[in-house]
């Protein structure tokens, strides 16, 4: 449930006159300023703010259209992302709503593929506030108010289906607000515990929370909590569990799978790289077979969506002098599948990484583990007042590592960090850019960065 502030438009709250207050025409920079000073950035659960604003915006917020709700600690923009790709390729107009956004808030509403334009937002973002304040004010949240304006903006393209990804947990998130035709869970594991719980039980019954009585609810996760089971049971959920309803199987070359009454074979892997991605390829797949019914869709259109799905920031592997990998890895579990991915890609002479992250993150164990795998560390502060500072971070990973070769050091921001691992980078090594959105998102504010290593700099 994080709301991040758009890190590429120059108009920010500090240039903005707050006596002047936004209205249909005023620009989108404008209206996330404005959000910031009604709430800021604070989490807060809960759909009874939500669910008053909804009821007043009436029509506009109600689908025509099948909805599919993703959950899960990690791997849920990715199965959206796949959702939507091979949704398009058989011919639906899809709508895919997800959050956080990497560089550009118009990232978090897309209608076939591509970003809503803030002209398409805004008026959406009106609405939002005209409902708000009708009669006695609600007070919403940034992310609540942002998720009831984009999706209102996506409803108004009269899509063919809706794609919904869960900021935080499930149960109490603002996207639970809309009943889910089809649920997903994807993989959980600890992270959010301050709001979700101590453990994977607690977290997992939070994330059931998207889950609706008799509709299917698709489990990816191949050894879920306990609670997810028992929360579908007590619900009559249709329950799609990964190893008895669908199983998905292959080799060095291609994959298959099979679901309940369909299979494929000789699947090509997905355009998405990293060891766990056919884990969210088999939900996904088991998605479709789950509404087939209500949007059938050709086995040509499976494979060409696999084949073309693109998700930005998530084991993004930029080929060049030196390699790029661009990861939002964030939590353990996350950092874990980001290890495992680096050990796949082969052999390179010099692993650097550049890293940031939240303070509220459980950062040493991500340290640690990748710390066998990186040759120099370069710490980032970041644009936020919940970020980590790259001096901390660099002393939690000095009180932790075994490495008496590797050097680390602190910078102001994610592009000076990476600036100074190009200057120090072996053409044939690579630089891993890993952790928050802000990390990531910070080396791609003016696009893929340039190479700067010295040998290209000749």
């Amino acid at each position: 449930m994080r709301a991040f502030p758009d890190m590429a438009d120059p108009m920010t709250a500090a240039t903005l006159d707050p006596a002047l207050p936004p209205d249909a025409t005023a620009p989108l920079a404008h209206w996330l300023a404005h959000l910031e000073r009604l709430h800021g950035q604070r989490i807060t659960l809960g759909l009874e703010r939500v669910r008053a604003v909804a009821e007043r915006l009436g029509e506009a917020l109600r689908p025509a259209c099948p909805v599919i709700t993703v959950a899960g600690t990690n791997g849920k923009g990715s199965t959206c992302a796949m959702l939507e790709a091979i949704y398009r390729a058989a011919g639906y107009r899809t709508a895919l709503y997800t959050s956080p956004h990497l560089v550009h808030f118009e990232e978090r509403a897309r209608r076939d593929g591509v970003p809503l334009a803030a002209a398409d937002l805004v008026p959406a973002f009106a609405a939002v506030e005209a409902a708000r304040t009708a009669g006695e004010a609600v007070a919403l949240s940034y992310f609540e108010f942002t998720t009831l304006a984009c999706v209102h903006a996506l409803l108004a393209q009269r899509p063919d289906v809706l794609i919904l990804e869960v900021g935080m947990g499930g149960r109490l998130d603002a996207v639970n607000l809309w009943d889910a035709d089809c649920a997903v869970i994807t993989s959980i594991d600890l992270d959010h515990m301050e709001y979700l719980g101590p453990d994977r039980e607690a977290i997992g019954y939070e994330k059931a929370g998207v889950a609706r009585t008799g509709r299917p609810l698709i489990v990816s996760d191949p050894l879920p909590p306990r609670s997810v089971l028992e929360r579908a049971r007590e619900i009559d959920a249709d329950l799609w569990l990964a190893g008895r309803d669908f199983r998905h199987s292959g080799d060095r070359q291609q994959w298959a799978w099979q679901g309940r009454a369909r299979r494929y074979g000789g699947l090509a892997y997905p355009a998405l790289r990293g060891v766990n991605q056919l884990v969210n390829a088999s939900g996904v797949l088991a998605v479709l077979e789950a509404l087939h019914a209500r949007l059938p869709v050709a086995a040509q259109a499976v494979r060409q969506g696999l084949a073309l799905v693109e998700w930005p920031g998530r084991f993004q592997i930029v080929p060049g002098e030196p390699v790029l990998v661009l990861d939002v890895a964030h939590n353990p579990h996350a950092v874990a599948a980001l290890a495992e991915n680096l050990d796949a890609m082969g052999f390179y002479p010099q692993t650097q990484a550049v890293f940031g992250a939240m303070a509220d993150k459980d950062v040493r164990p991500m340290l640690e583990r990748l710390d066998p795998l990186i040759d120099a560390w370069h710490f980032c502060d970041l644009p936020t007042a919940r970020a980590a500072r790259a001096t901390d971070l660099q002393a939690l990973w000095q009180g932790g590592t075994r490495r008496a070769d590797v050097a680390a050091r602190t910078y102001p921001d994610p592009v000076a960090a990476l600036q100074a691992a190009l200057g120090a980078a072996d053409p044939a090594g690579r630089i891993v850019v890993f952790g928050s959105f802000y990390t990531v998102g910070g080396v791609l504010q003016h696009g893929l960065p340039r190479r700067g290593a010295k040998h290209l700099q000749a």
